[in-house]
């Protein structure tokens, strides 16, 4: 145990060249993810929280329900869509990190979408009645709202990171875990675990941990710049 937790250390002092580009690649994959799912999945929840339309409610229900989606189910129907023979294929996209990201889209869209529907729901009960008496139309309201509450939709976005950065089945499935092109921090520590390494596997755990806790971090820095500055 002593020997695995100095190379691992070693692994991380000397900036280990295979730890940094799997590292990278999960960054890029999961950043990547977040700012889709969030692009989609915050104005979608938006309309929601204050637009009336029949079947609302369930839209809900079901917004709800895909925050538990399965990542391997996800894989998979990603996985028919871009093989060979299924109807993306021609596109190429199976076993690289596009297809990865859009893996992790799909699932922290919902995520995104009904928390920020929650969160929105909320503020337009406070607001809601004052939008409204300046004749302003489900779209502008919901970006009122938006911008009132934009510190609030930062915990929804730590929540997709986290779900993002730390996903297995999908990236898997979709990816290969191929080395060098397709291998992130989650897929490799669970190979190299596997496999013996228990050096390469801590060094990457260590880095995932590190990343999660530094994005957390400002974020709470964030948000206490913004209840000083705006109350």
């Amino acid at each position: 145990m002593a020997e695995t937790l100095q190379d691992t250390v070693a692994k991380l002092a000397s900036l280990d060249r295979e730890v940094m580009a799997i590292a990278w690649l999960s960054l890029r994959v999961s950043l990547s993810a977040v700012l889709f799912g969030s692009c989609l999945g915050i104005p979608l929840g938006a309309l929601v929280a204050v637009a009336a339309f029949r079947g609302r409610q369930t839209l809900v229900g079901l917004l709800n329900a895909l925050m538990g989606l399965p990542p391997v189910i996800v894989g998979l129907v990603l996985y028919l869509l871009l093989s060979r023979s299924g109807p993306l294929g021609p596109v190429g996209l199976l076993f690289t990190p596009e297809a990865m990201i859009a893996a992790q889209t799909v699932l922290v869209t919902p995520l995104v979408a009904a928390l920020s529907r929650q969160i929105l729901a909320d503020a337009e009960a406070h607001l809601g009645e004052q939008l409204r008496s300046l004749r302003l139309g489900p779209v502008r309201r919901a970006a009122a709202l938006v911008y009132d509450a934009r510190f609030s939709l930062l915990t929804v976005v730590l929540a997709a990171f986290g779900r993002a950065i730390s996903e297995v089945g999908a990236v898997l499935v979709v990816g290969g875990n191929i080395a060098g092109q397709t291998r992130t921090m989650t897929t490799a520590i669970s190979l190299e675990t596997q496999k013996g390494d228990l050096p390469l596997a801590l060094a990457l755990g260590a880095v995932l941990i590190g990343l999660v806790l530094a994005v957390n971090a400002a974020a709470a820095l964030l948000r206490a710049y913004a209840a000083r500055a705006y109350g």
